[in-house]
């Protein structure tokens, strides 16, 4: 008996191949990052984890949508890497000097005034929405040298990414880590155990279409921007999380059941990497925010989340500025 919201964080929820780490590996690791007495300490690797999004990135990630007490259509919405902070003890990865650190900024994303073409793509924003993103564009940057104090206590920075360019020039998850990996190809292969507990990203997911098609279903354009840790050392308390607050849902057809049970039962074997943190655009009407649910302060807990977890990095987060600007909570 769940709500839109929440069936929409459990199908974009990504749940990773799990694997066993030696015994003879668990003195390698920081102390600080994994805690004591474990006996056994599951781990992912990156490689592992973006191939979640392989199929997302080409298709889409469907999600079933309630419409109206009754009728029911299969959003698809596409995932975009908005951001990405690695960091790791210094066995992990090579870490990077300040100088390649800047390289990296001026990597992350070509700056774009054109906004030419939008309109052959079905996920476009308005206009008035498209000349607000350039503006929030050139108030986003920020000195990274200012930060450079805390990323010592926080482990090595390995690679961060903020995507700066409007959605209409973004390219799927998959594609973008590959473009990537070309100059960082740990971004491949490091595990989950070699990250501190500062390693994260954010995906924004963008709909593209839904089935069966449904005219003027304003409701349906709504865009979300979910937070992710990468660390092993969260994952417990990630699980924890999600299955907390659950507010009680709405009563769903049959067919939306089957669905969310599908999605239910993907997450059975691996480990699950739930968003911690949220953000919404163009979020309109009662189709995401059922009244009488606990929507609503589920909303409010992980964008706070979002919100809290930036501002302890001293990050400038572009996505989560753009969205917060033009939320409709």
């Amino acid at each position: 008996m769940s709500s839109n919201l929440e069936r929409f964080l459990q199908c974009v929820t990504p749940t990773v191949s799990s694997r066993l780490l030696p015994q003879s590996c668990f003195n390698d690791l920081n102390s600080l990052w994994q805690p004591p007495g474990k006996e056994r300490i599951e781990y992912f690797t990156l490689g592992d984890l973006w191939d979640c999004y392989d199929e997302w990135s080409a298709y889409g990630a469907g999600t079933p949508v309630l419409l109206n007490g009754s009728e029911s259509v299969m959003q698809y919405y596409v995932p975009y890497l908005s951001a990405i902070q690695i960091y790791t003890n210094k066995s992990a990865g090579t870490s990077r000097t300040r100088k390649e650190d800047s390289d990296v900024a001026e990597f992350e994303s070509d700056s774009w005034s054109d906004d030419s073409g939008s309109d052959n793509l079905s996920r476009s924003l308005s206009n008035n929405s498209s000349r607000t993103w350039d503006a929030i564009s050139e108030d986003s940057s920020f000195d990274q040298e200012g930060s450079w104090p805390m990323r010592d206590r926080l482990g090595c920075l390995y690679l961060q990414y903020f995507e700066m360019a409007s959605p209409y020039w973004r390219v799927p998850l998959m594609d973008k880590i590959t473009e990537l990996a070309q100059n960082y190809t740990a971004l491949m292969t490091l595990k989950s155990v070699d990250l501190s507990p500062a390693s994260w990203m954010a995906v924004a997911w963008y709909p593209i279409y839904h089935i069966p098609n449904r005219e003027n279903v304003k409701d349906l354009s709504a865009c979300f921007l979910t937070y992710h840790t990468l660390s092993s050392s969260f994952q417990d308390n990630a699980v924890e999380n999600t299955n907390t607050n659950i507010g009680n849902g709405t009563c769903h057809p049959e067919s939306l059941r089957i669905v969310e049970e599908e999605c239910k039962e993907e997450s059975k074997d691996g480990i699950s990497l739930p968003p911690f943190g949220l953000a919404t655009y163009k979020l309109q009407g009662d189709v995401w925010i059922k009244p009488h649910t606990s929507d609503y302060e589920r909303m409010i807990h992980l964008y706070s989340a979002s919100e809290s977890w930036l501002k302890q990095l001293g990050v400038h987060h572009h996505d989560f500025n753009f969205f917060t600007f033009h939320s409709t909570m």
